[in-house]
């Protein structure tokens, strides 16, 4: 069956435009809700949204959809995507949703799905959903609709468990952390958080108005946070994106630091507690310094796909405990059943507390292996099928011969195909790529 709503990463697009109405989201409600109606116990669903001002809408339709197959509705308000997950494990929920386009502008809208074990759903209760979508709903009598209610103490039951992933025996005080929550879902938790644990707390991006989510700040415009940084003599710098599933960290110089390095220091950081379970789990596009890194500390590393949920499918199945991506998503598996900004950021806080060295020493775990990206659009076909393209690739992996990595892959999202090679010499890097986007382009 073709998918038509979900993609990977449950529904998004443009608010008001199909798939992000209000009436879809009704659908929705009344078909992940039909689906996960088993047994004879009161069924369940946890929602919590961003601060995009279409939440409100996308919410009332999904209370709307799920109350009238007989589910009840628990509304936590603004909270982000690894709290709603959390939550639907710990109140026994048999759904939870959350309503969030990430990092995208605020016009946009998404609608992520959680099953009762807190992780989000297979491919197989996706395309089932869908099926539902296309079908009458099942409307329960009158006396079984659901009801709906609003809780007051989710933010302090996530602020409690993100506190305690952080080691028992150290504390923030003396530390100065600029945070940037881009006028998103982390807006409260993640200042509450880390002032709780004692640091001295430079907020950014915690005064949302329904329209300046992700509006030149957070992870994908860290530029604020840079400056804030070194302005204010902070020790260091979190930003996270819209939903606070992504976290990109400053250090006191202003310099970016990304997933790839920190993934690095939490591996190295767990293996020397003794904590660390398995390889690292990254995707085809983390850099080759990372991976040399590790070797070198005698961890191994296995390549998932790009996205999330691949690194996720990759460490269940292997058993390991650290995972993620450049972007910053990176997923803990002793804690949380997805990407988690504020308690990626607190495991990186606490190498550093535990270091006593400054942060541009503490997280610059490896040299980056020169690594270049290119896009090229195409129009129709299969280029990556014609027999230049082809010849073009096996040349490039002959010149590298083992001194570097090449990912060609076409985009899941736009008519595009992507051109990432890396290597110890910048030149041969940059002429491959040229070489086969020109190939690419030419078929």
């Amino acid at each position: 069956m073709k998918r038509k709503f979900f993609g990977t990463d449950g529904i998004r697009g443009l608010t008001n435009s199909e798939p992000m109405t209000a009436a879809t989201a009704l659908k929705v409600g009344q078909a992940a809700g039909a689906h996960f109606l088993r047994g004879d116990h009161r069924h369940r669903v946890v929602i919590g949204k961003d601060t995009r001002l279409s939440g409100y809408m996308m919410e009332s339709a999904l209370v709307a959809g799920f109350t009238s197959v007989g589910m009840d509705v628990v509304l936590l308000g603004p909270m982000p995507t690894p709290a709603v997950a959390m939550l639907t494990q710990s109140m026994r929920a048999d759904l939870g949703v959350m309503i969030s386009a990430s990092h995208n502008p605020f016009a946009d809208n998404g609608i992520k799905l959680f099953g009762p074990d807190g992780y989000k759903l297979s491919d197989e209760d996706e395309l089932a959903i869908e099926k539902r979508l296309s079908e009458e709903p099942e409307l329960v009598p009158a006396d079984k609709i659901g009801r709906a209610k609003r809780i007051d103490d989710a933010r302090g039951r996530y602020i409690h468990f993100a506190k305690s992933t952080f080691p028992d025996d150290q504390r923030l005080d003396g530390l100065k952390v600029v945070v940037d929550c881009a006028n998103g879902a982390a807006y409260q938790v993640a200042p509450s958080a880390l002032w709780e644990l004692g640091a001295d707390v430079v907020a950014l991006g915690v005064t949302p108005n329904g329209t300046n989510i992700n509006d030149r700040c957070g992870s994908t415009h860290p530029q604020t946070l840079q400056e804030t940084v070194v302005a204010s003599g902070a020790h260091i710098g979190l930003a996270l994106d819209g939903d606070a599933d992504r976290l990109i960290v400053v250090d006191e110089k202003g310099q970016l630091v990304d997933g790839d390095q920190l993934m690095a220091l939490i591996a190295i950081d767990y293996r020397r507690r003794g904590v660390l379970r398995g390889d690292l789990v990254a995707t085809v596009m983390s850099n080759l310094g990372l991976e040399r890194r590790l070797k070198a500390e005698g961890i191994g590393m296995k390549r998932a796909q790009v996205g999330d949920r691949y690194v996720l499918e990759e460490m269940r199945k292997s058993g390991a405990n650290v995972g993620g991506e450049q972007s910053g998503h990176i997923i803990l598996t002793d804690y949380a059943t997805t990407g988690d900004g504020l308690v990626a950021g607190l495991q990186v806080l606490a190498a550093l507390v535990e270091g006593g060295r400054p942060a541009s020493e503490t997280l610059r775990q490896f040299e980056p292996v020169p690594q270049l990206l290119k896009n090229v659009r195409f129009t129709g076909g299969a280029p990556l099928d014609t027999d230049a393209v082809k010849r073009r690739i096996a040349n490039a992996e002959a010149e590298l011969d083992g001194r570097g990595r090449l990912v060609i892959r076409k985009s899941g999202t736009e008519p595009l195909i992507r051109v990432m090679a890396e290597g110890d010499d910048p030149q041969l890097v940059e002429r491959l790529v040229d070489d086969i986007c020109d190939a690419v382009a030419a078929a």
